[in-house]
């Protein structure tokens, strides 16, 4: 059935149950009060705290805007875009655009204006839903993103090029619009890139998105009293896929902003939550301040918490092991998927194979599994290969790109770029990437677009980025620079000039050195990591 009916059973069968809750810490934070203080200057401090909603007011919603989109014109097909950091309307509106039988378009958060319009355009978005934090962004582009599309704001203080979301919505009917949707039709567009630039369009109809339900719920358990953490951003399948499972039980979800250590501890303590799904930044630094002393465990309630699972980036075993040592009843699990496969899950390691730390585990719920190689032929066990797989929740296609597609979706199989081995046990483990994309703290970072942007320096005459190993996120960006002779640069003045790049695209380490190129004038990146890699490994090891 589609994933909007499962809703609608919710609101039915559990009309008062809370479905949702968001917590706003750094409110708080910004204030630099203490709580009695912060009481003093707002009548009702937990308003803007805390806000929750229950499964009934959570599918009025979704109906009030699937019912605005309608009077706007938006009908099966069309896109609607959601550009919005987490908050209690996210999933609402998400849910409202698939009542219509449109397509929900979310967009990263860190996109910078020109790939807000790029995305826009590649997914022929007619609708765009903003909120606060993007409004400088957007008005850098609205003029000629408005020219063929509404703007729609999600805050207080609506921008003049925009119309109000929270006015629009409150006068539209609550109930359900007669729109028939099946399990074939068209769900939704995410983004994602390879090496080349900007994102493609990934393309999922609503099977994907219920499959994905069945495999979180399968892999985890999840019951209506299960109470789930969800901490990183809605825009990416991770943190909804992994939320599909509490939609699917029936469970609450408590929707946090902010990832500092106490935050995180504070909100399992006081929602009572159950399950966490971390990013291996979030979990060192809460491991860090344990041992520091910043924190202690007898501050807070936290023996219902039963299962932490990591995904989204490669997971030290040794991570996991003082995990355990702080948290020894906790069940672990760590999840692998693409995009392309409706996020995570294709292939898992299970909490019953925590003695497997350091692979990704098994084929997932309902998922094929093999790993090939160049002409596309299984490879013997315990040879290296590309990691394939198949499932329900293989995406339909990337929009509008029939050349891409055809050379990762072959026969039925995604092929996903990484190569991987499997034991003599059935366990894969990820031994490279095929492609280039730098994982820091659970984003894909592409360095084509970084190298781009250097090159425009007049001192530079060729550069590589990579990634380098680092401990809390994973790996971090380092920009090779070769440099013109008779020019002279410094790291300070390259550092300065990648300031006009996003904050999460700056390198965070500048090597000037000459860049090896193979005959065929391919830059040999696999020699820049193994020199680099190494040598940064020692610079850590020498300051522990």
């Amino acid at each position: 059935m589609p994933i909007t009916e499962v809703l609608e059973r919710n609101a039915r069968e559990f009309p008062n149950d809370v479905a949702l809750v968001e917590i706003n810490p750094e409110i708080k934070e910004r204030r630099r009060v203490t709580w009695k203080e912060y009481e003093l200057i707002e009548p009702n401090p937990l308003e803007h705290y805390r806000r929750e909603i229950t499964w009934n007011v959570f599918d009025e919603k979704a109906n009030r805007f699937a019912n605005l989109l309608i009077s706007r014109g938006i009908k099966k097909d069309d896109k609607v875009g959601i550009l919005l950091m987490n908050c209690l309307e996210w999933l609402p509106i998400y849910f409202g655009i698939l009542k219509t039988g449109a397509l929900a378009v979310p967009l990263n958060f860190r996109y910078a204006s020109d790939e807000i319009e790029y995305c826009l355009d590649l997914a022929d978005v007619d609708i765009l839903v903003f909120g606060p934090e993007f409004i400088g962004r957007v008005e850098e582009i609205a003029e000629e993103i408005g020219r063929n599309r509404l703007l729609f704001y999600v805050g207080e203080n609506c921008p003049t090029f925009a119309e109000d979301y929270n006015s629009m919505t409150a006068n539209c009917s609550s109930r359900k619009p007669e729109i028939t949707i099946t399990d074939a039709d068209h769900a939704a567009i995410y983004f994602s890139s390879g090496t080349t630039g900007f994102p493609k369009a990934i393309l999922h109809d609503h099977t994907s998105l219920m499959h994905s339900c069945k495999v979180e719920q399968n892999h985890h358990g999840q019951t209506r009293e299960d109470v789930f953490l969800c901490i990183p951003p809605l825009y990416h399948t991770g943190a909804k896929m992994h939320w599909f499972g509490s939609l699917l039980s029936g469970g609450k979800a408590v929707i946090l902003k902010g990832t500092k250590p106490e935050f995180i501890l504070d909100a399992i303590s006081k929602e009572h939550c159950t399950i966490v799904w971390l990013l291996v930044p979030w979990a060192q630094d809460i491991l860090d301040a344990l041992d520091r002393g910043d924190l202690s465990l007898e501050d807070y309630e936290l023996d219902q918490l039963r299962l932490m699972h990591i995904g989204a980036q490669p997971v030290p075993p040794s991570l996991i092991k003082r995990w355990k040592e702080y948290f020894p009843h906790h069940q672990y699990d760590t999840n692998y998927g693409l995009s392309e496969s409706i996020g995570p899950g294709c292939v898992h390691l299970g909490v019953e194979n925590i003695h497997k730390v350091g692979a990704i585990g098994i084929p997932g719920y309902g998922w094929e599994v093999r790993i090939v190689d160049e002409n596309g032929q299984a490879v013997a066990q315990g040879a290296v290969g590309e990691l394939c797989v198949k499932g329900p929740g293989v995406m339909l296609c990337y929009y509008k790109n029939p050349e891409a597609t055809s050379e990762i979706l072959k026969d039925g199989w995604l092929y996903t770029g990484d190569m991987a081995m499997q034991d003599e046990d059935g366990f894969i483990f990820l031994v490279d990437r095929k492609k280039d994309v730098i994982i820091s703290g659970g984003e894909n970072i592409y360095p084509v677009q970084i190298e781009d942007f250097i090159r425009c320096h007049a001192a530079v005459k060729d550069v590589a980025v990579i990634g380098l190993p680092d401990k809390r996120l994973g790996e971090i960006t380092a920009a090779i620079i070769e440099i013109k002779e008779d020019y002279r640069c410094t790291e300070e003045e390259m550092n300065q000039f990648c300031l006009k790049l996003p904050r999460y695209k700056r390198p965070k380490k500048i090597i000037f050195a000459d860049i090896p190129r193979n005959p065929t004038g391919k830059i040999e990146k696999p020699k820049l990591r193994k020199l680099y890699g190494a040598e940064r490994l020692v610079e850590e090891q020498n300051k522990a």
